[in-house]
């Protein structure tokens, strides 16, 4: 019995220290503006920061990163295929001030991903402008010639856990994407989409607030939110 309750004590003890020296890896692990990993970046913003542990991030003199944007821990950022690649653009990837990217977060830019002003993502959100072709019914997909489309995403966006922005995404200002949710093409400012593929469920209307969508097969006026091409 007494041994036990000393067992319990020394490891109650032991995972107390672990706990706190983790705590201050997290804490001094933190890249900010003045950071060496931050001078990598082709622009670092002031007060923004990447928390600990980071995710893979190669590429860094292709991206800028605005003022007071915090990217949490485990985020992966990538321009290109190898760490040397020559890219066409500059920045391939743009994140803007006052954003927050979620945990898990993977952002793979080759050739313009933007992100606007006060975009938060939730966790495990992934935004690529790159996808495989798939043209050639013989060859595995993974050795075919990928395609590319810029991607944009307009500023006070919130984007759910889960989602995925392909390739040729056009988001608006002011946009909720819902999680889970895959959007390709373009979305209209000041909406609500969800599914797969995502879809408008709500957009504002001025003068007359929010207002549902259309579903598909519904009448809709031309050129209304409702009937945005996703």
């Amino acid at each position: 019995m007494i041994r036990n309750a000393v067992a319990r004590r020394v490891g109650r003890r032991r995972s107390i220290v672990i706990n706190r020296v983790w705590e201050w890896v997290v804490r001094s692990g933190v890249i900010g503006t003045d950071h060496p990993k931050a001078k990598r970046f082709g622009h670092f913003g002031n007060q923004s920061m990447i928390g600990f542990p980071t995710g893979t991030v190669y590429g860094e003199r292709w991206m800028q990163v605005g003022d007071r944007t915090m990217i949490a821990d485990h985020v992966t950022m990538s321009v290109g295929m190898s760490v040397d690649q020559e890219m066409v653009t500059n920045p391939v990837i743009k994140i803007g001030n006052d954003c927050l990217i979620g945990r898990y977060n993977a952002i793979v830019g080759h050739f313009s991903i933007d992100i606007g002003d006060g975009v938060y993502t939730g966790m495990n959100v992934y935004i690529t402008d790159q996808n495989h072709s798939y043209e050639g019914l013989d060859e595995h997909i993974g050795r075919q010639v990928p395609v590319e489309a810029p991607v944009r995403i307009g500023a006070g966006t919130w984007i759910g856990s889960g989602a995925v922005i392909l390739p040729g995404a056009d988001i608006g200002e002011h946009v909720v994407v819902a999680a889970n949710s895959v959007v390709r093409g373009h979305v209209p400012a000041r909406t609500v989409v969800a599914g797969v593929p995502a879809r408008p469920v709500r957009h504002h209307v001025d003068g007359q607030g929010w207002q549902r969508a259309p579903r598909p097969g519904e009448p809709g006026e031309p050129g209304e939110p409702g009937e945005a091409s996703l």
